[in-house]
């Protein structure tokens, strides 16, 4: 499992004087490039291949408040890897000082080909340095079905209409 630790800045914190929902997708963010970035994943890397990451969502569960003052943990585990490398799922667990777990998140995402602009496999290497990092115990293989099991067709409406 990857992990990271994190000082709790007062940037961090929301009106309610706990952590900002925003900071906890920064601290995500942050955890998952710094692996990815050691993984052969770097910017260098990535524009080479002209490839980049998309997020199709990120669903955040909060369990306990957190307050600045004391670090935290962010960790990182593969939930899911398609065959080709183009759709994976990551699972994030936070943790206090004192190792209680007080937040989680599941986030999809896929890459990209930036020319194209389509979906794209990764290079078998890539592909290799990625499925590296820790799996969870409900690890899947996941399917093109598998991205769609909670979104909803964009529903277009005439400008004038809204």
């Amino acid at each position: 499992m990857y992990t990271k630790e994190f000082e709790v800045r007062w940037s961090d914190i929301d009106a309610n004087r706990h952590l900002a929902n925003t900071a906890y997708i920064n601290f995500m963010s942050h955890t998952r490039m710094a692996f990815l970035m050691e993984n052969g994943f770097g910017q260098k890397q990535l524009a080479e291949r002209n490839i980049g990451p998309v997020v199709f969502y990120e669903h955040v569960y909060y369990f306990k408040e957190v307050f600045a003052g004391k670090p935290i943990k962010v960790t990182l585990q593969l939930q899911g890897l398609s065959e080709d490398g183009m759709y994976f799922e990551f699972l994030h667990n936070f943790y206090d000082h004192k190792g209680k777990n007080f937040a989680r998140c599941e986030m999809m995402g896929a890459w990209i080909d930036l020319e194209k602009r389509k979906l794209t496999s990764l290079p078998k290497e890539l592909y290799e340095n990625l499925d590296k990092l820790g799996h969870t115990e409900d690890f899947k293989v996941l399917t093109r079905e598998d991205t769609r099991r909670f979104g909803h067709k964009p529903e277009n409406i005439a400008p004038d209409k809204l």
